[in-house]
C-alpha cells in the first residue's frame, strides 16, 4: 500500500530535497562533487520527478558550479528582511511584555514599549540578520544571562543600540582571502565609504583598474559582500557592521580604512573626464555632459565634506581645491562644482589652521549656485542652506550684521523646502533657531527668541540625522533660561528643568556632568526666585561659566 502511494505522489508532483546551508560544509572539493552528481544525474534523468532546494551563501566554489542551463538561481539580496525582522521583534515584544511584570507595569503607565520609533532603530541596526535580532532580544530582555537586578528592559533598550553583531572574527578571516591581491586596499575602501553601492564597472572606472580586478579581489569575499552577477548592478554589504567593522581601528586593525580615502576618491571622481579629454583652455563643456558614474560620484562626495574634510593633511586639502578650480574651468556652469569648489574652501578655511585659504572666496561661489538653481529647482533649498551656514560663519568671525541678517532671511526661505517629513527638516529647522537666537545676543529681541524655542521646539518631533536630539535639548535648554531672564515666568524654567532631565537620559549626550551643572544652575535660579535667599555667589559664578561653556559648544 506504501509503495502504491509514493507512485501515486511521484505521478501527481515531483519530490523536493532541501540541502540547507551548503555553504557551511568544510570540505570544498565534496560539495563540488556532489554538485557535479547531481547535474550529471539529472542530464541523464531529465524527466525524474525530483527537485532539489539549496540555501547557500554565494561562495564562488559553489557558484561556478551552478551557474549552468536548468539551474534557477534566485539572488535574496533583493529581498530586504527587514520587515520579517519587524514582525519577529513585534511577536517577541509582545510575548516578553506579557510574561515580565516590570514591563506590564510600565506599559500601563507609559504606553507601548518599544515605541514605534525604537523599533524602527532596532531593524536598522540589526541589519536582516535573524541571529543578530534574536541576540538583541535576548539582551534587552534579560534572557539570555542572569538577569540584573539594577537594569530594567527599558534600561537595556538604548545599549543594545550600540551592540556588536559579534561579526569580527568572520570578517577578518575572509578579508584575509583577497589582502595579497593587487588593489585589495583601494578595492575595499571604496566599497566602504561610497555613500550608495557601487558596481563592479563603477569601482573599475573609479580606482583606474581593470574589471577582472574588481571581481578578482570581491568573488572571495562574497561571505561578506553581496557581488553580483553582472558588472551594473550595485556591490552590497551583507550586514551594515561590516562598514564599521572596517572604518574603526581598534577593531580591523591591518583592514582598517581610513576617513581620507574620501579624498582619493574625490580626486578620482574630478580627474575621471580629465584623464581622457584634451586639457584646453577653450574646453568648456555643459555639465549635462558629464558621464553618469562622474555627477553620481561628485554627488555621494561633496554630501561627505563634513565626514572627511577636517581628517585631511593641508597638501590633500589644497589638492581637492585645485582640482575644483580645474573642474570648473572645463564644467563653468555645473553648480554642483561650484558647490564642491565652495565647500572645499570653507572646509580648508574652517578645519585646517594652517591653510592659507581665503573664506571670503566661498562666499560669491555659493550665491553663483543660488543664481543657476532658481525656483522651483530640486537643489535650491541646498544652496539657501549653504549660503546661509557660511554667512554666519563669517558673522560669528567678523561680527557683520549684514550677513547675519541675510542669512536668516535665506533660512526663511529654505524651511518650507524641507516639508515634514523631510529628513532634513530637522536640520533646517535647528540652524534656522540658532540663527535667529545669534540675532538676539545682539539685540535682545524677545520675538527672535520665542520664535528660536519654537523652531527647537519642532525639530524635536523628527528622528533627525543632524543634529542628535541632545544637541537640539541643550540649545532649547538655555534658550528657555534666556527667557525666563524676560519674561520671570517660572514656566520656562520649568520647562528648561524637564528638558535637562531629557536630555540627562539620552544617549547621545556628550557631557553629562556639564549638563548636571546646568540643571543645577537652573534649580538655584529657581530657588532664588521662589525664597529670595541667595545662595554662595562664588558657586553660582562657577555654575555660569560652565553654562556659558555649553552655549559656546552647541552654536
Amino acid at each position: 500500500m506504501r509503495r502504491r502511494n509514493r507512485v501515486r505522489a511521484l505521478a501527481q508532483s515531483p519530490f523536493l530535497i532541501v540541502l540547507d546551508g551548503l555553504d557551511e560544509c568544510d570540505n570544498k572539493d565534496e560539495v563540488q562533487e556532489l554538485i557535479d552528481g547531481m547535474l550529471l544525474f539529472f542530464n541523464e534523468n531529465p524527466f525524474i520527478p525530483i527537485r532539489v532546494f539549496i540555501t547557500s551563501r554565494v561562495e564562488q566554489y559553489i557558484q561556478s558550479r551552478l551557474d549552468v542551463p536548468g539551474v534557477h538561481l534566485e539572488n535574496l539580496v533583493d529581498h530586504c528582511s527587514d520587515d520579517d525582522i519587524a514582525t519577529f521583534l513585534q511577536v517577541m515584544f509582545e510575548d516578553g511584555c506579557r510574561r515580565d511584570p516590570v514591563v506590564k507595569a510600565y506599559v500601563q503607565q507609559h504606553g507601548m514599549w518599544p515605541t514605534p520609533d525604537d523599533r524602527c532603530n532596532l531593524v536598522k541596526h540589526i541589519g536582516g540578520s535573524f541571529i543578530f535580532a534574536s541576540e538583541v532580544f535576548k539582551f534587552i530582555m534579560g534572557s539570555n544571562t542572569m538577569r540584573d537586578q539594577r537594569t530594567t528592559p527599558m534600561d537595556r533598550l538604548p545599549l543594545a543600540l550600540k551592540m556588536n553583531p559579534g561579526l569580527d572574527n568572520l570578517y577578518e578571516q575572509t578579508l584575509g582571502r583577497s589582502e595579497h591581491l593587487p588593489h585589495f586596499t583601494a578595492i575595499i575602501s571604496t566599497t566602504a565609504l561610497s555613500a550608495d553601492p557601487l558596481s563592479i564597472s563603477d569601482i573599475a572606472d573609479v580606482l583606474g583598474i581593470n574589471i577582472y580586478e574588481v571581481v578578482k579581489v570581491l568573488v572571495n569575499l562574497q561571505a561578506i559582500i553581496q557581488v553580483p552577477g553582472t558588472d551594473d548592478i550595485p556591490v552590497t554589504l551583507c550586514h551594515t557592521s561590516l562598514r564599521d567593522f572596517l572604518t574603526t581601528q581598534s577593531r580591523s586593525s591591518r583592514f582598517f580604512v581610513h576617513l581620507s580615502h574620501h579624498v582619493t576618491l574625490f580626486r578620482r571622481w574630478l580627474e575621471g573626464p580629465f584623464i581622457s579629454r584634451p586639457r584646453r583652455s577653450d574646453s568648456l563643456i555643459s555639465s549635462v555632459e558629464l558621464p553618469p558614474v562622474v555627477l553620481y560620484g561628485l554627488r555621494c562626495s561633496l554630501e561627505q565634506w563634513y565626514l572627511w574634510f577636517p581628517r585631511v593633511s593641508v597638501s590633500e586639502a589644497h589638492s581637492a581645491i585645485q582640482l575644483c578650480r580645474e573642474a570648473l574651468r572645463l564644467y563653468p556652469d555645473a553648480p554642483k562644482l561650484i558647490d564642491g569648489l565652495a565647500n572645499a574652501i570653507y572646509n580648508c578655511a574652517k578645519h585646517i589652521a594652517e591653510s592659507a585659504v581665503d573664506l571670503e572666496e566661498a562666499i560669491p561661489l555659493y550665491r553663483e549656485a543660488l543664481r543657476l538653481r532658481p525656483s522651483p529647482h530640486p537643489d535650491r533649498s541646498t544652496s539657501l542652506t549653504s549660503l546661509g551656514s557660511i554667512l554666519i560663519y563669517h558673522y560669528r568671525c567678523s561680527g557683520t550684521v549684514a550677513d547675519l541678517e541675510e542669512a536668516i532671511c535665506l533660512y526663511r526661505e529654505a524651511l518650507p523646502l524641507f516639508p515634514s517629513p523631510h529628513p532634513f527638516r530637522s536640520f533646517s529647522l535647528f540652524k534656522f533657531g540658532n540663527a535667529l537666537r545669534d540675532r538676539y545676543r545682539c539685540t535682545e529681541s524677545v520675538p527672535d527668541l520665542e520664535e528660536a524655542i519654537s523652531l527647537y521646539r519642532e525639530a524635536l518631533g523628527f528622528e533627525p540625522f543632524y543634529p542628535d536630539h541632545a544637541t537640539i535639548l541643550t540649545v532649547l535648554v538655555v534658550s528657555l533660561r534666556y527667557m525666563y531672564k524676560h519674561s520671570r515666568e517660572l514656566s520656562h524654567l520649568q520647562e528648561a528643568i524637564a528638558r535637562c532631565k531629557d536630555l540627562l537620559k539620552s544617549r547621545f549626550v556628550r557631557d553629562k556632568d556639564r549638563v548636571e551643572c546646568l540643571l543645577r544652575s537652573i534649580s538655584l535660579q529657581m530657588n532664588v526666585d521662589a525664597t529670595g535667599q541667595e545662595e554662595d555667589p562664588a558657586h553660582i559664578a562657577g555654575l555660569e561659566e560652565e553654562v556659558n561653556l555649553l552655549l559656546a559648544s552647541v552654536s
